[in-house]
């Protein structure tokens, strides 16, 4: 009697390597002990992740959860052959999106998805999202690698996301009944789109008959495709101190959307955000778009940041101190609006 294999279609004659998959865990080993953080094993292998949130310091947490991909930038990655930082992108859309509800980052899975799966192409993504792990204070504690053949054509992949973090009861995001009118919006300065509206710049792209690997129109020291892979800026080092002395009273992550959907977001019904576009330069990357794609104001506002990663809320005799430490922690901050009674 023949053994199981000896005769007959095999999973690797389907196209499925699992070899392949047991060499990508041996380097992503490594990966993961750079993010290591209280609370968390960052030990690969089993059918789940732990954490330990007493370890962490939490005394009365609520959970926050986020989930989100890096939409098609990453055809612009896969097409230019920079790959390397869409990792740091899938990990910002994710942790962005939670620390705008108060938490802290406190562990990261990612989802990676191909047709053939090449070990040195999945371990150079995924050493991306640890290095964004590790920007924001996050353990990588796991993940999933599928290869499936006949759904993805060549290098093509796709990555998912998904982050829990932890906040204090008492300081969780947004403070509705504490806004009013008056109140101040900061606004802390976004690297570039993220991961927002590429559908959109790869249409200009194309108009524009413009190759990947030209000089970039609007960042000339760059081809076009390294100035539109800038990655997501994390904003979680700078902004969970200010979250938890209590001034920050309302987050709105600026993705899509961008201008318009964002901020009422984080609003209660009888208060809009008066932004002062005036209060800023509109970066190059979107003047460029605006301008060679026909965009209109509305369009551009409504799709993209428009260089305003973050817009915070805080009561005025806040906004001097606020401004001035994000300054300090790094971030391109400064007043750019206040909140107003909702037009009827």
């Amino acid at each position: 009697m023949s053994e199981p294999g000896d005769n007959g279609l095999s999973y690797a004659q389907a196209g499925v390597d699992i070899s392949a998959g047991d060499r990508l865990v041996e380097k992503l080993r490594v990966l993961t002990k750079k993010t290591r953080r209280a609370g968390a094993d960052t030990g690969l292998g089993g059918f789940g992740g732990a954490f330990d949130l007493k370890a962490a310091g939490f005394e009365d947490p609520i959970l926050i959860s986020g989930t989100d991909g890096v939409g098609t930038k990453l055809k612009v990655a896969v097409q230019s052959g920079h790959i390397n930082t869409v990792g740091i992108d899938l990990v910002a859309m994710c942790v962005n999106d939670i620390l705008a509800q108060g938490a802290e980052p406190l562990f990261f899975l990612d989802y990676f998805a191909c047709g053939q799966l090449d070990p040195e192409q999945a371990a150079t993504v995924i050493g991306g999202i640890a290095d964004g792990c590790k920007d924001a204070g996050c353990a990588l504690i796991g993940g999933e690698t599928a290869e499936m053949p006949g759904m993805y054509a060549g290098e093509d992949f796709d990555l998912a996301g998904f982050t829990v973090g932890a906040a204090e009861r008492d300081s969780l995001l947004p403070r509705k009944d504490a806004m009013q009118a008056g109140d101040v919006l900061i606004a802390l300065g976004a690297s570039g789109p993220h991961s927002n509206g590429y559908s959109l710049i790869r249409a200009v792209v194309d108009l524009k008959g413009l190759g990947w690997a030209a000089p970039s129109p609007f960042a000339p020291q760059q081809s076009l495709a390294e100035s539109l892979l800038t990655p997501t800026r994390i904003y979680v080092r700078s902004l969970l101190p200010q979250i938890r002395t209590g001034r920050i009273i309302g987050l709105a992550h600026i993705t899509g959307g961008g201008l318009i959907e964002n901020p009422p977001r984080m609003l209660p019904v009888h208060l809009e955000a008066a932004i002062d576009y005036n209060s800023w330069v509109l970066p190059s990357v979107f003047s460029w778009l605006e301008e060679n794609g026909g965009i209109s104001t509305k369009e551009l506002r409504r799709t993209f940041n428009c260089g305003i990663g973050m817009l915070a809320v805080v009561k005025p005799e806040d906004a001097d101190n606020v401004v001035e430490e994000l300054r300090a922690a790094g971030e391109t901050a400064w007043v750019a609006g206040e909140l107003r009674d909702a037009a009827k």
